[in-house]
């Protein structure tokens, strides 16, 4: 069931499924998908006695800033205060956490710096909290290569291209991040309605260019983002997942083990790409389950 509330600086849609007493799990997306990355595992958890919300991140689908005045930012302290926003109103006190991409980026982040708010964590793409001091350090040409679409978004033709060809772009990406996953249009097509928001370019650009340094973030956000540049470990209990088909992140993340402090378990998914939770909703399920079972 769709529904709405207003949430820090945000009106965030949500889905909620399952019993409202239920053990709570937030499933969070990524760019450029929705929460229909997550249609077949919130009904799955939800029959195993899961209270489960699968939120829209800001700039995507019906979720709203709340004043025309609020920058549109993009940044990863505004993912973590946002999720961290969304608990507080739902008065959850403690909460699975489940993401990838940018969603994976925001459950990191709450984990590492309020973990009394989170029992535990599933990092689709490992710690994925980012060091911006280091983040124009070139990479091997092979592994920057997939980061091509970042580099166009640094300036405004890029901009323009997004504006202009937003839907073309994302299935592009989507085809080239999960090589062996045969989506059809009308899946596609259910997620990019997503895209339509007003404020997803802006929000998009904004991410892409603050994480390389190259915009300001927000004054209000400025103590996250210091606390954040110290790579801050993940205390809780975790389990840290890459696809092994992914063709964003070309290598194994088992090496961010160093990253996670209290309980730990690397795994790899077989023929799953970037979109995991949508592509092997099964296999996500069994991860979470097991984390569940580990956390009781």
């Amino acid at each position: 069931m769709l529904k709405s509330i207003e949430a820090g600086v945000l009106d965030i849609a949500y889905e909620e499924i399952g019993p409202a007493d239920g053990w709570p799990v937030l499933l969070m997306h990524g760019f450029p998908y929705d929460i229909h990355a997550y249609a077949e595992v919130a009904p799955a958890l939800a029959d195993r006695g899961a209270r489960v919300i699968v939120p829209y991140l800001r700039g995507y689908g019906p979720t709203r800033f709340l004043r025309a005045d609020t920058p549109r930012l993009g940044q990863q302290a505004a993912m973590g205060q946002d999720i961290l926003a969304l608990l507080d109103v739902l008065a959850i006190d403690s909460a699975l956490l489940v993401g990838y991409d940018w969603g994976g980026r925001g459950a990191c982040i709450v984990a590492a710096l309020w973990p009394q708010r989170v029992r535990g964590l599933v990092s689709i793409g490992g710690y994925l909290i980012q060091d911006i001091a280091r983040a124009m350090e070139p990479d091997e040409p092979e592994y920057e290569l997939p980061y091509w679409y970042q580099y166009y978004f640094h300036n405004e033709r890029g901009r323009a291209g997004l504006e202009r060809n937003r839907r073309a772009l994302c299935a592009l990406l989507w085809r080239l991040w999960s090589p062996t996953w045969d989506f059809d249009e009308a899946t596609f097509a259910r997620s990019a309605a997503a895209f339509d928001n007003p404020d997803f370019v802006e929000v998009v650009i904004h991410s892409y260019r603050h994480r390389f340094g190259l915009a300001a973030g927000d004054p209000a956000l400025e103590d996250i983002e210091r606390r954040l540049a110290a790579q801050p470990p993940i205390s809780v209990p975790a389990l840290s997942v890459d696809g092994a088909d992914d063709g964003v992140i070309l290598r194994s993340t088992a090496a961010h083990a160093r990253h996670f402090s209290g309980w730990h378990r690397h795994a790899v998914v077989a023929g799953a790409g970037h979109n995991l939770p949508q592509e092997k909703p099964a296999e996500l399920v069994e991860l979470i389950l097991e984390l569940h079972d580990q956390t009781r």
